[in-house]
């Protein structure tokens, strides 16, 4: 049994997706294989427990609504509606200290009053001359995270007219640690805890090189703010299959790929459900070590064994607490309108993340986790029954495998007890309204959605593992040398995880190329 496509993309992630839209609009024929018998991977949501839709990875989209991709794709004609994030974030005093918070508005002037109020005039203004620049700065990486991580099309993106006066300066700006950017800017370590904490969202601590630009994404908040998804995360999936089987694509879940070989001049995809799939070009939207896995009969073995070495999904990330609540979380003094509709940074120091990350690094958990609340359900009550609530707490860094010897099994749910007691302490109350639980270990995280060593980035967010060699400096085109017609998409690749999406439009562009068809809006074709 077995059919013939133009392309098969392999992973049904929102870049997989994304690429698969793209193509099908064009015309082409192309067919989404997915292992999981729910698609979406990371960008999806289940009903984990009776009337609660629960995000399985990624809650708020950062991200894609910097890229366009929903305008082009017309996603809002195929159910997606995003509601602002607004504020966007709520950093909390320290417990008892009865210090005002810092809120981060849409609203810049909004944002400096609080900044004002809680960490003074000073830092406000410093707070605003940061967002004046890195709203810049961030706006060309999003240009380069557009395009194939080439010299030419990077150097053209990431640096401006003005650069070229200085271009070392530019390069270091880009280079340095987030640390390196918040003690030059600010005073406050309240202040620079909670764009710290924003900032290590991407991976790793702000005390590694070229972070910088992580936090400096803080400033494109002001401009599109993170977005909910009305229905969970999953809308954004279900609104992409909706837009490549509109336009004649096929999406099959609960079949993987198995292997991939050459048939002739083009490729054939095995799955799981015992079907053979011949195609012109594969996309590969799934983790690169899986990739590598289903080409043993298409390369040399020591050289997938070599770049298994060499591409380092890394330790661990996180762990996420996911909540079934009869209220949302409250913050002594602090109207949820101010503190529940957006990420909420429950980190006071810097060196409470130096601390977490230094004893993930060396296999251990820490006492005193870091968390990330995130109650969507103030924005989106059909996330749950009425009277209840949808909360999300993610915690960082969590080692896949832990040093003494335990499984996840065995520790997992006492280091949940930990992230739900650190939580109430910033908002008390917040463990007697739970009802329901559901927690996600690395391991979890890791069988569950394929994210390998439980990284959801897929790959080290490190130096260098980013641009140009993400996630390996012989794989940094999106193509795989030796296999001419098989593609890489998705958060292993260029410009890495996240819910954005440009991968996978970037690789669309690259085989509507090779097939001959342009990927582009066509002149007169029909919306459906």
């Amino acid at each position: 049994m077995g059919s013939h496509h133009d392309v098969v993309v392999i992973g049904s992630g929102h870049n997989g997706l994304t690429c698969a839209a793209y193509l099908a609009r064009a015309g082409v024929d192309v067919h989404v294989v997915e292992k999981d018998s729910v698609i979406g991977g990371a960008t999806s949501t289940v009903e984990r427990y009776p009337g609660h839709l629960t995000d399985r990875g990624s809650s708020a989209h950062l991200m894609i609504r910097h890229t366009g991709i929903p305008e082009e794709l017309e996603l809002e004609a195929h159910g997606l509606r995003y509601v602002d994030c607004d504020p966007w974030g709520f950093a909390p005093a320290p417990p008892g200290s009865g210090e005002p918070p810092i809120v981060f508005h849409r609203d810049l002037d909004a944002t400096c009053q609080s900044i004002s109020d809680a960490c003074g005039a000073e830092d406000a203004r410093a707070y605003r001359a940061f967002v004046r620049r890195w709203g810049v700065l961030a706006a060309r990486m999003m240009k380069g995270f557009a395009v194939r991580p080439t010299a030419a099309g990077l150097g053209s993106a990431f640096l401006g007219r003005e650069d070229l006066r200085d271009p070392f300066g530019a390069v270091q700006t880009f280079l340095s640690s987030g640390d390196a950017l918040l003690d030059a800017s600010f005073t406050s370590e309240r202040l620079k805890a909670a764009l710290s904490w924003f900032g290590a969202q991407s991976g790793p601590p702000m005390s590694h090189p070229a972070t910088a630009p992580m936090i400096g994404f803080a400033a494109l908040m002001h401009t599109i703010p993170p977005g909910r998804a009305i229905g969970g995360s999953g809308a954004l999936a279900d609104a992409l299959a909706s837009v490549v089987r509109a336009h004649g694509g096929t999406i099959t879940a609960g079949a993987g790929a198995t292997a991939i070989s050459r048939a002739g001049s083009g490729w054939q995809v095995e799955t799981e459900g015992g079907s053979t799939l011949t195609c012109s070009a594969v996309v590969a939207a799934c983790h690169v070590h899986t990739t590598l896995d289903l080409l043993t009969e298409v390369l040399p073995a020591s050289r997938l064994d070599g770049w298994r070495r060499r591409i380092r999904p890394g330790f661990g990330l996180g762990m996420v607490v996911r909540l079934g609540t009869t209220d949302l979380p409250r913050y002594p003094d602090v109207p949820t309108e101010l503190s529940a509709h957006g990420l909420q940074l429950l980190v006071t120091d810097r060196r409470h993340l130096d601390r977490r990350y230094g004893v993930a690094a060396a296999d251990g958990l820490d006492a005193d986790p870091a968390v990330l609340a995130m109650s969507f359900s103030s924005l989106d009550p059909s996330l749950a029954p009425e009277g209840r609530h949808e909360l999300t707490l993610w915690s960082q860094w969590h080692p896949r495998h832990l040093a003494d010897g335990r499984s996840w099994s065995e520790a997992g749910p006492a280091e949940a007890d930990r992230i739900i007691a650190a939580a109430d302490r910033f908002a008390p109350g917040l463990a007697d309204s739970i009802v329901h639980r559901h927690v996600q270990t690395p391991e979890d995280l890791e069988q569950e959605l394929g994210l390998i060593g439980g990284n959801v980035m897929h790959v080290e967010m490190s130096l260098d593992q980013m641009l140009p060699m993400r996630p390996h400096p012989d794989l940094r085109g999106h193509t795989m040398p030796g296999a001419d017609g098989i593609y890489l998409a998705g958060a292993s690749t260029h410009p890495g995880g996240g819910v954005i999406g440009t991968s996978g439009r970037t690789v669309a562009r690259l085989v509507g190329r090779k097939l001959g068809t342009s990927t582009r809006r066509r002149r007169g074709a029909r919306a459906e």
